[in-house]
């Protein structure tokens, strides 16, 4: 079974727009956990503009589910998930003035820094993602740092899907294969929606894990957001292509 992780930095971003606490965002992702997804995402930048250090204290005791934090390792950042200790993080190459993430890391060209910092998360006892292309070089790359995972950048996948979806999702095919041969889990995430996901589900062998928020809180806004988990957890549910 492929897990749903729902990413709730667009929650935090329209409470901060009014510069009180509606929505409440605990309050949001205690409903998103009522309603079947098995994660909840964040990923706290340093300007707060969204998820704030606050809410990431607040959440991590009384979520049941799997609880994500993703950001940029940066000294701060490092230290807040060493305090809190979340199921997962997630580490992202963006700097503080990205917007959001826009490719995954060049593991070859930072190996010592994302080794030393796996490894105080692992002693930490907190599970560890790297966000990478689909580039079989960097996933070896990954592999070696101690990582337990890596998440694919799919952005591609989703710019190309609507033309070529079987183009599209090949080299995500030969990662997770890669991946899985290494020993590395499968996540996945970035413009994943109720309109490629369900495909790259099927196609996509071993994936653990996808992380969705922009699109599944954009589609929240017409269908509700109960409805909307049930949908993208449907998608989730289909049948696996066996000709690997």
């Amino acid at each position: 079974m492929t897990n749903l992780s729902v990413n709730i930095n667009k929650i935090a971003t329209l409470r901060n727009a009014r510069g009180e606490n509606r929505p409440d965002v605990e309050a949001v992702a205690l409903d998103i956990e009522s309603f079947g997804a098995q994660g909840i995402t964040v990923h706290p930048r340093p300007d707060e503009r969204h998820i704030r250090r606050t809410d990431v204290f607040r959440l991590r005791p009384v979520l049941r589910c799997e609880f994500n934090i993703e950001g940029y390792p940066s000294p701060e950042f490092v230290d807040m998930v060493l305090k809190v200790r979340p199921t997962q993080v997630t580490l992202v190459p963006d700097g503080p003035d990205a917007l959001t993430s826009s490719a995954g890391w060049k593991v070859t060209e930072h190996l010592d820094e994302l080794t030393r910092i796996v490894e105080r998360f692992n002693e930490a006892g907190v599970r560890t993602s790297i966000f990478v292309d689909p580039d079989v070089d960097q996933i070896k790359a990954a592999a070696t740092t101690g990582a337990d995972r890596v998440e694919l950048y799919t952005k591609p996948y989703a710019d190309a899907y609507p033309t070529d979806p079987e183009a599209a999702v090949a080299p995500f095919v030969t990662a997770a294969l890669a991946a899985k041969k290494l020993g590395l889990g499968v996540n996945a995430g970035h413009d994943l929606s109720l309109e490629n996901l369900e495909f790259f589900h099927r196609r996509i062998p071993f994936l653990a894990e996808v992380s969705i928020g922009h699109a599944l809180i954009c589609d929240a806004l017409y269908l509700g957001l109960e409805e909307t988990v049930k949908r993208y957890k449907q998608a989730l549910a289909g049948n696996k292509t066996t000709n690997l």
